[in-house]
């Protein structure tokens, strides 16, 4: 049986928006700008950016942050009648931690063709060799998501060619 979303094209774009809050927070403070929410009973029970550079934990990404309050949130480590909501298709280690911790649908906003495991490399989150399986759904609000990262690389490639720049007229 084919599952289908449970929101509407509306309340998919008001959550998207949540999980972009998430991601100008990691922009903020200089982080890659990717954010996360998670969703039960239509109500948001976790909330994450990520903060790689400044916690120096490669674990640290948003949707990590998310599931952790939200199973703390729940005082459960199962999210089944949850849905996440991230700003850029999840990697490996994300899917997997949505995997083991059953999320039912997951919500993505620009597709990452560099590590992309929710449909782009591969989908991790739709395997049926596991013993999980979620929903998957990109491309929510995709153009502003893809913008606030190449924006954010653009302006870092800039800082970095004016420090060269300035370093080298010393």
């Amino acid at each position: 049986m084919e599952r289908i979303s449970s929101f509407t094209e509306e309340e998919k774009n008001y959550y998207m928006q949540e999980a972009i809050k998430e991601a100008k927070k990691a922009e903020a403070v200089a982080e890659v700008p990717i954010g996360a929410i998670i969703v039960h009973n239509k109500e948001i029970i976790g909330r994450g950016h990520n903060l790689r550079e400044h916690s120096q934990d490669a674990t640290s990404h948003a949707e990590m942050f998310a599931i952790r309050k939200a199973c703390k949130g729940l005082d459960s480590w199962r999210l089944e009648e949850c849905q996440l909501f991230v700003t850029l298709e999840p990697c490996p280690m994300c899917s997997g931690a949505m995997i083991l911790s059953r999320v039912e649908e997951v919500y993505f906003g620009a597709y990452d063709p560099k590590g992309g495991t929710a449909g782009t490399l591969m989908n991790l989150l739709t395997d049926e060799r596991f013993n999980h399986r979620a929903y998957v759904e990109g491309g929510i609000l995709e153009e502003t998501c893809g913008n606030l990262l190449t924006n954010f690389f653009q302006q870092l490639r800039e800082k970095k060619k004016q420090m060269k720049k300035t370093s080298q007229d010393d």
